[in-house]
């Protein structure tokens, strides 16, 4: 009998769930929890990029236990871990990635981090193998700051405010009065005068300049399973041919595009169009623009076209561009591009190309369409819980008053 006792005693009881204080979503593309903060504590379970944590404690402020969809507790850096905010921003700006117009494919010679923001800080939730290959889609230019991190958890509400004593009786005799302050001296006229045969030179030595903050240049690159994030420029390198990049000196390509190909022999040799930027950060994408055609009678890649000193902006677009007729061409549509670039009016203008055999023509402008941000804005920091309302102070005689009436109604029903 004791023992069924001992053993539905048993059964009866279950383990209390420590309760949520916030929730959050794992940033890098896997995330061990383990058992307590250091790093060397045992793994007790491994989550993904995506999934849902529900915050438990806090401790140091940069480390908080959470527990796993699978119920598994454990301790991870709150750094790496994104709010339910910053996680909407990152697949709204996946979903806008889907359809933007690729600039270029790249590649990497190591093995590359993808982060959520353009930001050396933010967590990485995606690394690139050696040698895969991803589509370019913008660029920025960031400043190498550390990225701004907003509490996953609600500020704790601030202390209700005391009420302030009441202010002491007057006294019976009044304070005697202040005594008057001394004269001025005689001479102050004389001791006012400023000396300036004594006064050292004025310093006519210009400030030095202010010495720029340190910027990155990032990439917004898409995978090819669909995944978009941002990616150091600097740790991808344009697949587009040798025999064509030869000719960049020194500029970074910022997008390339085949324009069509011909025959060179029994070979087939791509037209090409390129864009590039020379040093230095930049409030624009690239400054130049150019064509290549391959000449079959030198055997070698040429310039067609090219245009310098611009103020052009992404995106590059290819496709079909109309062209009005002319004596020595039928109007219709033909191959060709479009770059937006902004000119001496500040204006924002979409310059149409057409590609025409071995040549490039104008073929007209219209406005540019509105730019987009980018870049995911921080997300707004938990608003904290109002401050309760304070408790009013009662005095000992009217809490006397009210426990007595209480002790009458209970009695005699009054």
């Amino acid at each position: 009998m004791s023992l069924v006792l001992v053993l539905s005693a048993c059964g009866g009881r279950t383990a209390r769930r420590a309760p949520s204080i916030g929730e959050a979503y794992v940033g890098p593309a896997e995330l061990k929890l383990r058992a307590d903060i250091p790093p060397e504590a045992a793994a007790v379970a491994t989550v993904r990029h995506g999934d849902r944590l529900e915050i438990l404690q806090q401790r140091r402020a940069l480390f908080l236990r959470v527990r796993a969809p699978n119920g598994a507790e454990g301790w991870v850096d709150a750094r790496q871990l994104l709010g339910p905010e910053d996680m909407a921003s990152l697949k709204e700006l996946a979903a806008r990635a889907r359809d933007m117009p690729s600039q270029g494919i790249a590649t990497t010679y190591g093995e590359l981090r993808v982060h959520t923001r353009p930001a050396r800080g933010a967590p990485s939730f995606l690394a690139i193998k050696e040698g895969d290959k991803v589509d370019v889609l913008a660029s920025v230019t960031a400043p190498r700051a550390e990225a701004r991190r907003q509490p996953l958890i609600p500020p704790a509400p601030k202390p209700p405010k005391k009420l302030a004593k009441k202010s002491a009786a007057a006294p019976k005799y009044p304070p005697p009065p202040m005594p008057k302050p001394p004269p001025a001296p005689a001479n102050w006229l004389e001791l006012s005068k400023t000396d300036l045969s004594g006064e050292p030179a004025p310093d006519n030595t210009p400030a030095p300049p202010a010495t720029p903050a340190p910027t990155d240049d990032w990439s917004l690159i898409r995978a090819a399973n669909g995944q978009a994030g941002w990616a150091l420029t600097r740790a991808l390198s344009m697949a587009i041919p040798d025999e064509v990049a030869q000719y960049a000196e020194g500029h970074r390509i910022v997008s390339y595009f085949a324009l069509g190909e011909t025959m060179a022999g029994d070979q087939k040799r791509k037209q090409w169009l390129w864009t590039t930027i020379g040093g230095g950060p930049q409030p624009y994408d690239f400054d130049s623009f150019r064509v290549f055609v391959w000449s079959t009678r030198r055997h070698r890649y040429e310039t067609a076209h090219i245009e310098r000193n611009l103020k052009g902006y992404s995106p590059v677009l290819v496709g079909q561009v109309q062209v009005a007729g002319s004596k020595a061409q039928a109007a219709g549509a033909f191959p060709g591009f479009s770059i937006c670039v902004e000119k001496a009016d500040g204006q924002r203008y979409r310059r149409e190309y057409a590609f025409l055999s071995d040549s490039v023509r104008f073929a007209g402008e219209r406005p540019c369409e509105a730019p987009q941000p980018l870049t995911i804005q921080p997300a707004a920091a938990p608003a904290a819980p109002a401050p309760a309302a304070p408790a009013e102070t009662k005095s000992l005689g009217r809490r006397l008053r009210e426990q007595w009436g209480a002790v009458k109604r209970k009695l005699f029903g009054k």
